[in-house]
């Protein structure tokens, strides 16, 4: 009987289980506050990184704004800010009292009356004809010189790349108002050993004819840019994969043959590129014309271009309404046609 009492469950007693795993004993407390301490550390542990991380994000964010506000202030004065002064130059006209004898010229508040003149004035109209005229020359004879060039240097047997690549890119160096004082010496009769070699040759070099004046001044450009742009065709084939071009050449494809199917489909996004370089550039078609026109004045004029013709109303009739009217309009237009540009390039890229 004493021994069936000792076995017997008694008061706060679970059978099968001893003191030790009595729920009211120490261990039994010191089991349950250890598991709650644990889950305590594994939040603290958890808030942890996730304020190194964010401190960290704040101080990346400071340095990064630290390094790119002088970038930010630089573009602000040197560019937004002549845009709003040119802008704001537009809307108003210089306004003379009497014949010219009541004192200093006044501004006067115009609208948009500059604009409206400037659009009537077929100086101005005819300068996007002439840009027009050098464009149809100069950017297929660009964009198929450059990339005529880039895929010759790309081939196989093309020898003494670096060489080609460094003599090409030197004109781009070359600042281009002394670019177009040096096509000047070269184009003016009596003193340029090319025209005096051509005409000692029997070929007859008409410098006031058409026929020659924008050929010349396409060639200047040519001059200037094309090793430029050959660059980046040239970057853009070496980041083809060789092993792409080796299988092709495997299996028996020309080198014709590769560069037509598999290099110039491979490159259409730097071609879409430099031709939305090229297009802005012609916009602004300004020094060449500016010096060709001492060889060429009946045909290139001192207003040829619509950057000329801001030049002139600025700088020579001091009409600074005029000009930056013109100015903003032919920016709205390089915008314009460079929204186009790159609309037209982008599904010819993705097919």
């Amino acid at each position: 009987m004493a021994a069936l009492s000792d076995q017997a469950p008694g008061p706060g007693r679970v059978p099968g289980r001893g003191p030790e795993s009595d729920p009211g004993t120490g261990s039994g407390a010191d089991s349950g506050s250890g598991t709650d301490s644990g889950s305590e550390t594994d939040t603290g542990s958890g808030l942890l990184p996730a304020v190194r991380t964010r401190a960290t994000r704040t101080r990346t964010r400071g340095a990064a704004a630290v390094l790119l506000a002088p970038f930010f202030v630089l573009f602000a004065a040197a560019t937004l800010a002549p845009i709003v002064y040119a802008l704001w130059l537009s809307f108003f006209k210089q306004h003379v009292s009497g014949l010219g004898f009541g004192g200093p010229p006044t501004s006067v508040f115009a609208g948009l009356g500059n604009y409206l003149d400037v659009l009537k004035d077929p100086a101005y109209r005819d300068g996007f004809l002439n840009v027009a005229l050098f464009a149809v020359i100069y950017v297929p004879l660009m964009l198929v010189g450059s990339l005529g060039v880039a895929l010759l240097l790309d081939s196989t047997l093309a020898k003494a790349k670096r060489f080609f690549q460094l003599s090409l890119f030197l004109p781009h160096v070359v600042p281009g108002i002394i670019a177009a004082i040096v096509w000047l010496y070269l184009y003016t009769p009596g003193v340029s050993p090319v025209v005096s070699a051509l005409q000692s040759g029997g070929i007859s070099f008409d410098v006031g004819s058409p026929w020659v004046a924008v050929p010349s001044l396409v060639n200047v450009a040519l001059w200037e840019v094309l090793g430029y742009n050959v660059v980046i065709f040239y970057a853009a084939l070496q980041a083809i994969p060789r092993e792409v071009l080796e299988a092709s050449l495997i299996d028996g494809a020309s080198e014709l043959r590769t560069a037509w199917s598999i290099k110039l489909p491979s490159i259409r996004a730097s071609v879409g590129l430099v031709g939305l370089f090229t297009a802005i550039g012609v916009l602004q078609l300004f020094q060449e014309p500016l010096q060709l026109n001492q060889v060429f004045p009946a045909v290139i004029g001192t207003q040829w271009t619509p950057n000329l013709y801001g030049y002139v109303a600025a700088f020579k009739n001091s009409n600074y309404g005029y000009a930056s009217a013109g100015s903003i309009m032919l920016a709205v237009v390089c915008g314009l046609l460079s929204f186009g540009v790159t609309r037209l390039s982008n599904p010819w890229r993705q097919s």
